[in-house]
């Protein structure tokens, strides 16, 4: 039976993220403390046999592509489908004031995220349908190989929730991965994704978690449980 195994990995840390901007398809430099937990992708990542990469077009997406494949030395395959949400005129600006300045559209990405569009923006749900869409593709694409692919928070939350069998309606049920994130993913021989991990971050040492350096997370992990 042929399985077809999907290292899934959020992107590492970039301007968005320390800024505390809202970072859809806003294109910011990749930081400091991003640069090292590359180093450490890539140290994982070089015991891995794999056959593709895959990247979202965006700069940290395809940095930490580049941080995967730099012992398998692939083609690395940009792919629209795995970009991160299109925050519309939410897109840099930073999240402090973002409830002012939408106060109604904010309200929805913090509570109730499976009903949320920003102004000008792309829906949760396309995204959910997307990700969903876009990986399954690519499995079928490499039945029976091993395929990594480097894509955005929100879009892997999403995809989380699909592979959990959860409706978007609970896509608030699940919690945000740190920078460098890797989630396993085996598809089947009737390619029906199946969970191995999520949200492993056991390659990056003391210090080099962004989430350690931060506290927004921890409210949404509170209202998850």
């Amino acid at each position: 039976m042929a399985t077809t195994t999907i290292y899934l990995v959020r992107h590492c840390e970039a301007e968005g993220n320390w800024k505390r901007l809202f970072q859809g398809h806003y294109d910011g430099k990749v930081s400091e403390l991003g640069y090292q937990q590359l180093a450490h992708l890539a140290e994982r990542f070089c015991s891995v046999k794999l056959d593709a990469v895959y990247s979202s077009p965006l700069t940290r997406a395809m940095e930490t592509a580049r941080a995967i494949n730099r012992c398998a030395q692939l083609p690395i395959q940009q792919d629209d489908g795995l970009l991160e949400i299109n925050g519309g005129a939410f897109e840099g600006k930073p999240f402090a004031e973002l409830p002012i300045l939408f106060a109604e559209a904010y309200d929805k990405w913090e509570h109730d995220p499976a009903h949320f569009t920003a102004p000008g923006g792309e829906s949760m749900q396309q995204v959910y349908d997307r990700m969903r869409d876009t990986i399954d593709r690519i499995a079928r694409t490499h039945e029976g190989g091993t395929v990594a692919i480097a894509s955005h928070g929100c879009a892997i939350r999403n995809y989380q929730c699909y592979v959990r069998g959860l409706p978007l309606s609970q896509v608030n049920s699940v919690t945000w991965c740190d920078n460098t994130a890797v989630n396993c993913i085996e598809y089947d021989s009737g390619f029906q994704p199946h969970i191995i991990y999520l949200n492993d971050t056991s390659h990056l040492p003391e210090g080099c978690s962004s989430f350690m350096k931060q506290t927004w997370w921890r409210k949404n992990q509170e209202e998850s449980k």
